[in-house]
């Protein structure tokens, strides 16, 4: 039963914001979605306007993934108060899995629940990690796939660029 109202859920999303799978593109509005977070509680991506939002897709089998995370949490934390937040979106089919690794890596900021990978495929993920910068208008700015440590300078200029505007 609960996989049929995550595939629904994730198909009324598709027709309510006319987008198909993987068409995500810069300079246009980011595919609304509701995802399940670790404290239980359904958010929609909508309801965080007037914030600057990266969109972090990750898996706890990815290893670059590992390699980002503390950056991550170092970027919400710093930034948070000037209307900043990372959204992490977890792909793992197993939530157990991606639980110990947020329990690792003291995970910081909202951490979403995609099983199902219907949102992974409305954004088009096809490599881990995947970032979606999203500004206060909920317009998408920056997409990354995969990571290398010279991300970080280029999402802290995205971050800094944006949360001025």
């Amino acid at each position: 039963m609960k996989r049929i109202v995550k595939y629904t859920l994730a198909f009324i999303v598709v027709v309510v914001t006319g987008v198909q799978a993987g068409t995500v593109q810069l300079q246009q509005q980011a595919p609304d979605f509701v995802l399940k977070s670790q404290s239980g509680e359904n958010l929609r991506l909508s309801e965080q306007r007037g914030q600057v939002i990266l969109l972090n897709f990750w898996a706890s089998w990815c290893g670059p993934c590992r390699e980002e995370i503390p950056m991550l949490n170092t970027l919400h934390k710093q930034y948070e108060k000037l209307g900043f937040q990372v959204m992490g979106i977890n792909i793992d089919k197993r939530r157990d899995a991606a639980e110990r690794m947020m329990r690792d890596f003291q995970m910081a900021y909202p951490v979403l629940f995609d099983s199902q990978q219907g949102i992974s495929k409305l954004y088009g993920v096809d490599a881990m990690p995947s970032t979606v910068m999203i500004d206060r208008d909920g317009i998408v700015r920056a997409i990354h796939r995969g990571y290398k440590k010279s991300y970080d300078a280029i999402y802290l200029d995205e971050i800094r660029k944006l949360v001025r505007e």
